[in-house]
């Protein structure tokens, strides 16, 4: 099983733009039916922890920005997410810088935001199973997450530069169609958590 650093997904470092479909998946088993026949290449799964941030002088809620801290097993890495697009896809700058590895680098940056003003939101904790696939000289990573709290969804994703996100998102439609996937979902797992606690 190759080793998902190995990934594009999670070598990337220059700033990209992310076009994403998210899906929930009551049932499995037909996706990874339509994964093993257009023959994507499993990665091995993920135990991730994303930790939110609120900026202490703007609204991310209302700017519809998110900075956050990831922990993938015991590497961390910094990310900020920009403003999504007003399409069907979910499209958005993305910038993602690795961090020193470790817990106790892990609890200093989030000491360090919370020293600039920086207020924890929430976390959101899954595992994720990724899955390579290059298809048309494009490379897309589909995800398979179990969200704890909401359930299980799958990701269809590809990056692209700005001359070319018309193509690529209609390639991520395309994609996305193929495996049998309908109904894209637009907000976060973050959203969705919160909107949950809402409810409740």
């Amino acid at each position: 099983m190759p080793n998902t650093t190995d990934f594009y997904f999670h070598q990337r470092r220059s700033p990209m733009l992310e076009i994403e479909q998210k899906f929930r998946i009551p049932d499995q088993s037909q996706l990874l039916l339509q994964l093993e026949q257009i023959g994507a290449e499993q990665g091995a799964t993920l135990d991730q922890e994303d930790y939110y941030f609120a900026h202490p002088s703007r609204n991310f809620v209302e700017t519809d920005e998110a900075l956050r801290i990831r922990r993938i097993g015991t590497e961390n890495h910094v990310t900020y997410k920009g403003p999504k697009r007003a399409t069907v896809s979910k499209i958005r700058k993305e910038i993602e810088l690795a961090f020193e590895t470790g817990p106790e680098a892990l609890a200093q940056l989030k000491e360090m935001l919370e020293l600039l003003g920086f207020q924890p939101v929430r976390n959101v904790k899954k595992q994720r199973t990724p899955y390579s696939f290059h298809h048309e000289q494009r490379h897309f990573e589909i995800t398979i997450d179990e969200v704890e709290g909401l359930g299980t969804f799958a990701e269809v994703e590809t990056l692209a530069e700005e001359a070319e996100v018309e193509q690529a998102e209609a390639a991520v439609i395309q994609l996305a169609e193929q495996l049998g996937l309908s109904s894209p979902i637009r907000i976060s797992y973050l959203g969705m958590l919160m909107q949950q606690a809402e409810d409740s």
